[in-house]
């Protein structure tokens, strides 16, 4: 398993990537796969809003796009006072594809915080409500 420190660095490195030209509000994730691997993101916003997608996604998709299906824990990092957890399309989408993993929400003040999937995401929807 990787030191918590890589993945803090990595999400706050991929914030610096972040294409917020409309919110100014940057974003950065770092997923963690099984193998120890890190997959980041960045917010790429753009001018109608709506196709925006956020850090927590592109670091999925990266990942997903890469043959990865295993993942141990992702670090998302916004410079905002009060830590910033995912919204709900990415509670939905790291759930379906990550499970229930631990998040590490993170600024660039040194505060921490750690919290369940689960917790952001009580009873949540899934491919077993399918069947």
């Amino acid at each position: 398993m990787l030191r918590e420190e890589q993945l803090i660095a990595a999400a706050m490195a991929a914030r610096e990537n972040a294409v917020a030209d409309y919110s100014h509000f940057r974003v950065g994730a770092a997923l963690e796969t099984a193998t120890g691997e890190i997959f980041t993101g960045c917010n790429i916003e753009n001018a109608t809003y709506g196709l925006t997608v956020c850090a927590e996604r592109v670091a999925v998709w990266k990942a997903l796009s890469e043959g990865r299906r295993s993942f141990r824990r992702m670090v998302i990092a916004a410079d905002t006072d009060v830590l910033t957890p995912p919204c709900g399309a990415c509670r939905q989408i790291l759930w379906e594809f990550c499970g229930d993993i631990p998040l590490v929400l993170v600024n660039g003040r040194g505060a921490r915080e750690e919290l369940q999937l689960r917790d952001l995401l009580p009873r949540a929807f899934d491919s077993s409500f399918l069947k």
